[in-house]
């Protein structure tokens, strides 16, 4: 157990047995892809273990579906469309491939509401089984018909988010031919020939083989890896945009709420804000999170997804409709910009910072600086922010749930306010998040941490 005071190191990889894996894929260069990403780094391959012993066999991140480690990666693009605005009829898919594929609703998540006033916008969402993302542009024209502005939007589908990053250029490019030249589909039908998935035969559902994800081993424990193509950085706006209360955020991803995220347009980079919450409740620990429903990412969100959210009992998604907030049996945690709150009695005392916070949040501010200068000096040490970022919450929840674990264990199964010192707890500020962890994971241990006294 980590004892109070006892600084993280800079990138501590979790304890298992060694693995060799092969990098992560380098993103195509040129073809339909971005290429280089937009200026992110592929992910950086952890240091090794080395053992005399022959290495474990790799691991493979799957998305739903199967396929056997002699497959290659591929891409899979299940369906491409063209979605328009029309001054009398409102949002409507314009065009598609497969022309029989189940569009119901895209033409609303792929044009955010409140569009009309930006002129250009990225949108990551969910559509049944799958991922898709799509560009959004606006353009003044000299058109009455048209109201004076012709605005567009050309998405695709996927079985997975985890790709999607590479065809954000030729989306971008792509949607902008679809507003000078309206109706020319040819460039659209081409990439949809070249990277289209084999759908399976389903009533009202279709389905695609996903690509094999070879990750460095820290991505065995996170969500799939999205490349970063916003040109600050994913992780190091969502640090400084919610600053201390990314710890509030942590608790809340840790206990599984449904978190919702209000922005207005341009919701591209709160798609974003919706991976790094995701980020934030990684356990790599065998056993821990079999009875907890999985946190899943539904990106943007709008009116159209209110019955599908319904039944969700942990998700994480944004939204640029304010309506939702009066809709508060869809969501836990509702964060307006810079302002986490939540509508339940028991959550409201994880909303206020503590020391234990206070000090975490230090220390991965120190990380960060210790990692930028890292950089500087050696040229063969590069690991990403985002490496650290995740690293960093994995590390302070494995602590958690390790003590939570070998406690239950023990024979009077008490855990005291030392033991949440030591795994890096605040014993007063922290006893309501703690009795809510316990409960939501089923772990069996009494808690002997006295309420503190009333004035």
């Amino acid at each position: 157990m980590v004892e109070q005071g006892d600084a993280a190191p800079l990138l501590r990889w979790a304890e298992g047995p060694a693995v060799s894996l092969p990098q992560a894929p380098e993103p195509q260069a040129g073809g339909w892809g971005r290429g280089g990403g937009g200026g992110a780094r592929p992910a950086a391959e952890p240091p090794r273990r080395r053992e005399p012993e022959e290495p474990a066999a790799p691991e493979v991140l799957l998305q739903p579906g199967r396929l056997e480690l002699g497959d290659v990666e591929e891409d899979q693009v299940v369906a491409v469309f063209v979605v328009t605005f029309d001054p009398r009829s409102g949002n409507m898919v314009e065009w598609c491939l497969p022309q029989d594929i189940d569009l119901e609703g895209v033409e609303f998540k792929s044009m955010a509401s409140g569009s009309h006033k930006i002129q250009s916008d990225f949108i990551y969402f969910r559509k049944g089984p799958f991922f898709g993302l799509a560009c959004f542009a606006n353009m003044p024209v000299e058109s009455e018909l048209e109201r004076g502005a012709r605005m567009k939007s050309v998405g695709i589908l996927s079985p997975s988010y985890t790709l999607l990053y590479r065809y954000m250029h030729f989306l971008e490019n792509q949607v902008r031919h679809q507003l000078e030249t309206p109706g020319h589909y040819s460039h659209l039908a081409a990439f949809y020939e070249d990277k289209k998935g084999v759908l399976h035969a389903g009533p009202g559902r279709g389905s695609s083989l996903p690509p094999v994800y070879w990750l460095p081993s820290i991505h065995r424990y996170m969500y799939p890896e999205m490349k970063i193509t916003h040109p600050a950085g994913c992780m190091s706006q969502f640090i400084k945009f919610f600053g201390e209360q990314i710890l509030i955020l942590w608790k809340f991803a840790l206990l599984r709420k449904r978190i919702l995220i209000f922005s207005p347009p341009p919701v591209g980079v709160v798609c974003y804000r919706v991976y790094c919450c995701c980020c934030l409740a990684n356990v790599s620990l065998p056993g821990i999170g079999g009875t907890i429903p999985e946190s899943k990412p539904f990106f943007y969100v709008n009116v159209a997804d209110i019955e599908s959210l319904e039944v969700e009992v942990s998700y994480v998604a944004c939204t640029t409709e304010k309506i939702f907030e009066e809709k508060r049996e869809l969501y836990d945690v509702y964060v307006d910009n810079q302002n986490v709150k939540t509508h339940h009695d028991h959550l409201q005392p994880l909303l206020k910072i503590n020391s234990a916070d206070r000090e975490k949040y230090r220390r991965l501010n120190e990380q960060r600086q210790m990692l930028l200068y890292s950089q500087e000096v050696e040229e063969d040490y590069n690991p990403c922010e985002e490496d650290l970022f995740v690293l960093f919450f994995l590390e302070q929840n494995n602590r958690i749930f390790q003590t939570l674990l070998e406690v239950s264990a023990s024979q009077d199964k008490t855990l005291t306010a030392e033991h949440a010192r030591g795994m890096g707890l605040d014993p007063q500020g922290d006893r309501s998040f703690l009795l809510d962890l316990l409960e939501a994971y089923g772990i069996d241990v009494m808690l002997v941490i006295d309420n503190p006294c009333c004035p």
